[in-house]
């Protein structure tokens, strides 16, 4: 076997890189002669490489030299966004002309719409809210009969309804605050009030009906009480804003009905009150003394 196909003859001359040299230099360093195949290879002396060794980005790939780079400077081929002068503040800002629109503006758009849509809702809410009560409160009361006999009617919780200019009050006494044993009723026929309700049960001592009444004028007034008695005459204590009057109110048996017949006895009476401009309390009760077999259907004023 030759050193050709088995390799050097010790181990430290064997050289597996040997195909990429070619001899630069005789034994001994010396140049070879151009065009020569090489100088005879020496035991132990490394041939010299083909390629020069060079420093690191001294070599050119088929580009041209580059400047040589000097660390801590800019590159003159290269600079970030952000070293140029005004860095990247420029980056939010949209180009003029293109739509752009300023941040706060969007922003304060977005914001009003969003509460547009919050008061839509709120709105919506309320109005279901009440057609659903509406709908709840006649549902409940559907069906639902009046007053019947033995009815106690609670002090009224809503204002009355004021009459219209030049007109006097006018109120069913069903609807007037009920004290003491009175109550509504319509048993007997011939009521004048709505749906022929009527006040019971005042012939029962301390039972009373209190009518409050607005009027624009301060002075004297006739009030007028619908009512009924069983074929004979009755009377009732007349009390006005606190003050209880003398004289009771007469209330006969002017219908001239027979005794005992409560449907044929409904008529009427008056007597004078005093009342102050705004709101007054005037009040009908059954005090010792009084004869109170009575219903009352309606009470009114009238000028005198």
């Amino acid at each position: 076997m030759t050193a050709g196909n088995n390799g050097a003859d010790t181990p430290e001359n064997d050289d597996p890189f040997a195909y990429l040299y070619r001899a630069e230099g005789g034994e001994g360093g010396a140049p070879g002669s151009p065009g020569a195949g090489g100088a005879a290879r020496q035991p132990g002396v490394p041939r010299t490489s083909y390629n020069q060794v060079r420093a690191v980005g001294q070599r050119q790939y088929g580009q041209q030299a580059q400047q040589p780079v000097t660390y801590g400077q800019q590159n003159a081929t290269y600079a970030a966004p952000e070293t140029l002068p005004g860095g990247d503040r420029t980056r939010g800002v949209p180009a003029p002309g293109h739509g752009g629109e300023p941040e706060p503006r969007r922003r304060n758009g977005l914001l009003i719409g969003a509460v547009a849509v919050v008061a839509v809702v709120c709105i919506g809410i309320g109005v279901a809210m009440l057609t659903n009560n509406g709908d709840d409160t006649k549902n409940a009361n559907a069906g639902k009969s009046g007053p019947t006999a033995g009815d106690t009617v609670k002090p009224s919780e809503q204002p009355h309804t004021k009459p219209k200019p030049g007109e006097l009050p006018k109120e069913d006494a069903g609807s007037l605050r009920l004290d003491g044993g009175a109550t509504t009723a319509k048993d007997v026929p011939g009521a004048r009030s709505a749906g022929g309700t009527y006040i019971g049960g005042m012939n029962t001592p301390g039972a009373s009906a209190t009518w409050t009444v607005d009027v624009d004028t301060a002075g004297k007034y006739k009030l007028w009480v619908g009512y009924g008695v069983p074929g004979k005459d009755a009377n009732l204590t007349l009390n006005v804003n606190g003050t209880t009057i003398p004289r009771p109110v007469n209330m006969g048996n002017f219908a001239h009905g027979p005794e005992g017949a409560w449907d044929k006895g409904w008529t009427k009476t008056w007597s004078y009150v005093q009342l102050n401009k705004g709101t007054n309390t005037v009040k009908l009760s059954c005090e010792s003394g009084n004869q109170c077999d009575v219903n009352l259907d309606q009470v009114w004023l009238a000028r005198p």
